[in-house]
């Protein structure tokens, strides 16, 4: 294994725990499912604040998995045509 292949393994596996990290972050569509029973809290603030976070979560997890899928094409490129070794 060459160093090269070591650095595209581990930045890969950076980009897949990025990935599964901010779309753990993120909130469920079913946010508002308490308004049957009652129980919404809904203020003006926390509606735009979640908002906001959401919006920054789900750019950065277009970002993230854009990234990540680009680098796995690259690595196929690169092994079918044997760059490595």
């Amino acid at each position: 294994m060459s160093n090269l292949e070591i650095v595209l393994g581990s930045v890969l596996i950076l980009f897949a725990i990025a990935v599964v990290m901010v779309v753990l972050f993120q909130e469920g569509h079913e946010r508002n499912a308490g308004a049957i029973t009652g129980s919404v809290g809904d203020t003006y603030l926390s509606r735009h604040k979640s908002r906001s976070i959401d919006t920054f979560l789900e750019r950065w997890t277009k970002v993230i998995s854009v990234g990540f899928f680009l680098l796995v094409i690259l690595a196929n490129v690169l092994f079918y045509f044997h760059v490595f070794g």
